[in-house]
C-alpha cells in the first residue's frame, strides 16, 4: 500500500532520523500485515499512525507514535499479549509498546511474536473483520490545528 500523500509532509518537522524511523516501521508492518489499514492522525503532540481492519481506531491492533526524538511501536491491546523477551512499557489498561530511536534497535524475532498475537486477538475480537479488506487504504482521520512539533 502507498502511504497518503500528507503523510511526508506531517512528517517534515521530525528530525531526519525520526522520519527515517518512523518510515521504516511503516514498511516493516505493512509487509506483516498486508491487509490492514493504515490511520493517519496529526495530532497535537504527536503523528499517530494506525493499523487497523476497519476504518476504526477501536479495531487497531498496533500503531506508530511518532515524537521529537524518538518514535514507539505500540500494541492496542499490549496488556493482554504473552510476555516474551521483549518487556513492553506502559501502564495504561491496555496500550504498551516499545521506545526506538533507529531501526537496528528493532529486536524483530520479538517485534514479530508480539505482532502476530496482536493480528490474531484483533481477528478473534473482531471475525467479521479479518477477511474483508482487499484493498487497504492509507487515510488521514484528522488533523489537529495546534501541534506541538520540533523546531
Amino acid at each position: 500500500m502507498d502511504a497518503h500523500t500528507s503523510l511526508t509532509q506531517f512528517l517534515s518537522p521530525y528530525p531526519e532520523y525520526v522520519q527515517q524511523l518512523a518510515m521504516e516501521l511503516r514498511t516493516y508492518l505493512t509487509v506483516h500485515e498486508p491487509l490492514a489499514n493504515e490511520l493517519i492522525w496529526d495530532n497535537y503532540n504527536a503523528l499517530a499512525i494506525a493499523y487497523s481492519k476497519s476504518d476504526k481506531l477501536k479495531d487497531a491492533f498496533c500503531h506508530i507514535a511518532v515524537y521529537a526524538k524518538h518514535v514507539n511501536l505500540g500494541f492496542n491491546r499490549g496488556a493482554e499479549l504473552t510476555p516474551n523477551a521483549l518487556p513492553l512499557q506502559g501502564k495504561g489498561k491496555l496500550i504498551r509498546h516499545i521506545t526506538l530511536k533507529s531501526f537496528e534497535d528493532l529486536p524483530s524475532k520479538e517485534v514479530y511474536d508480539y505482532l502476530d498475537q496482536a493480528i490474531l486477538l484483533s481477528d478473534t475480537l473482531n471475525p467479521k473483520l479479518s477477511n474483508i479488506i482487499k484493498s487497504p487504504e492509507s487515510m488521514v482521520m484528522s488533523i489537529s490545528e495546534k501541534k506541538i512539533r520540533p523546531s
